[in-house]
């Protein structure tokens, strides 16, 4: 009767723990799901606009998965110091990491450090409600505001810049957000990209959506459309970004309308400076790019400045060392054969990856259904070897022993009631709770509203 840690609840944590029950070799396995936080889902909840309720749908099967008598959540386990790689193998017959990228690449110019200079990753975790995220008041006294980037987190912040509060109402998002992004002074949002638009990773339904926000205004300048040389025969063109371009020749040709406001468009930019003013940002500068026919951009030595008092960096994500196990700086993962996690070239019996921190940031959420499902074949095929858990031996009181105070799955559904509770009070749907100790107090013992 083998025992299986899972850590990290986001979709590859999920996918991989079904993955595990739907073993028929496994008829009698049991498998917990481990996260640092007392919510689970991952970036379903906490990277996904609060806007996109079709993708946040996707919270109903995870739901499902983590809902089998087969599988157990324990929320509030963080791997670390308290509790080491080497302490959940001896708790667990193996352990699966699913712990994503959870930091962002850095442009490596000068100003990146400025006072109103971000990540997107911590704009995002700001109006997704993570309990680590500060409320450093990123869009106090902003008029005009820069994405770097050209992918969908990039399309998600800037059209988060740019809605209304009659938009976000009725979505989940915390209430000191909402009523921040409901005041701001906002007007320009510049989405940029050093590429051109063949090169752009947001997704076609990302970018329509743009077009379709009350009061906002498309600015695209038909000029920055240039394609790279293997683009411009449109039937060579794939066919995602043969409509991505299509959309942007289409606003670019619009006649430009005046709009409380706007979201430009720009491509062939590359940052090169953060520039200051007054000891934070005040813009940024950029070397105008063009393609270099082989898919890439080569500099031009032409410099434009776009003024600006926020900049939110969105160039990728990027996995963290997780005390304990090997990691590969390089490529931000940690070094692994078909999900096997290796030590020094050498395969480390019963430990494994899945998700980013296996692969990298790359691909969609159902991407982690087919890298799940490798790892769980590595595992399935080593568990051969392994004499099961010992009978009657649960691992959650060795977590216990070790100082680990759970979040059980009642607990989370505490948390559910009380982010309900507060909806109602507000005129809201549910709201999400946005602190540390507002979730704990749900999740341990607040009244049933």
């Amino acid at each position: 009767m083998p025992h299986i840690a899972v850590v990290g609840s986001g979709p590859s944590g999920v996918y991989t723990a079904q993955s595990l029950i739907q073993q028929s070799s496994l008829p009698a396995v049991r498998v917990d799901v481990l996260d640092r936080l007392p919510c689970p889902y991952g970036l379903v909840r906490y990277g996904v606009a609060p806007d996109h309720e079709k993708i946040k749908s996707l919270q109903g099967t995870l739901r499902t998965v983590l809902q089998d008598e087969r599988i157990r959540f324990l929320g509030g386990v963080e791997v670390g110091p308290a509790l080491p790689p080497a302490k959940l193998l001896e708790l667990y017959d193996a352990v699966v990491y699913c712990v994503g990228a959870a930091a962002d690449r850095r442009l490596g110019v000068p100003g990146e450090e400025l006072p109103g200079s971000w990540s997107a990753t911590d704009f995002v975790a700001w109006y997704s409600a993570h309990p680590d995220a500060r409320d450093d008041g990123f869009v106090t006294g902003v008029r005009t505001a820069v994405a770097i980037g050209v992918g969908n987190v990039a399309v998600d912040v800037s059209r988060m810049l740019a809605r209304g509060a009659a938009e976000l109402t009725p979505t989940d998002i915390p209430q000191a957000a909402l009523g921040t992004l409901a005041t701001s002074a906002v007007r320009d949002v510049y989405m940029v990209g050093r590429r051109g638009p063949s090169q752009a990773r947001f997704t076609t339904k990302e970018l329509r959506e743009l077009g379709a926000l009350p009061g906002v205004g498309i600015v695209v300048d038909e000029a920055e459309l240039a394609l790279d040389a293997g683009y411009r025969d449109p039937a060579a063109m794939p066919a995602a970004v043969r409509r991505n371009v299509e959309v942007l020749r289409d606003w670019a040709v619009r006649p430009r309308h005046s709009a409380p406001r706007r979201i430009h468009l720009r491509f062939y930019l590359r940052p090169v400076e953060i520039v200051e003013g007054r000891g934070r940002v005040a813009g940024v500068r950029f070397e105008r790019t063009r393609p270099d026919g082989l898919g890439g951009v080569v500099g031009t030595g032409m410099y434009e400045e776009i003024g600006a008092q926020l900049v939110l960096r969105s160039v990728g994500y990027r996995g963290v060392p997780l005390e304990g196990l090997p990691f590969d700086a390089v490529s931000g993962t940690v070094p692994q054969a078909a999900g096997r996690v290796l030590r020094a070239g050498r395969v480390s019996p019963g430990e494994y990856v899945a998700g980013w921190i296996k692969r990298g940031p790359t691909g969609v959420i159902g991407t982690n259904r087919p890298c799940a499902k490798e790892t769980v074949t590595s595992l399935t095929a080593d568990l051969r070897a392994f004499a099961g858990t010992e009978a009657g031996r649960d691992p959650l009181d060795g977590l216990v022993a070790a100082g680990v105070r759970p979040v059980e799955w009642d607990g989370w559904q505490g948390i559910e009631r009380a982010e309900a509770a507060l909806g109602r009070s507000l005129g809201r749907g549910s709201v999400k709770i946005a602190d540390w100790a507002g979730l704990l107090d749900a999740a341990r013992g607040a009244p049933e509203a």
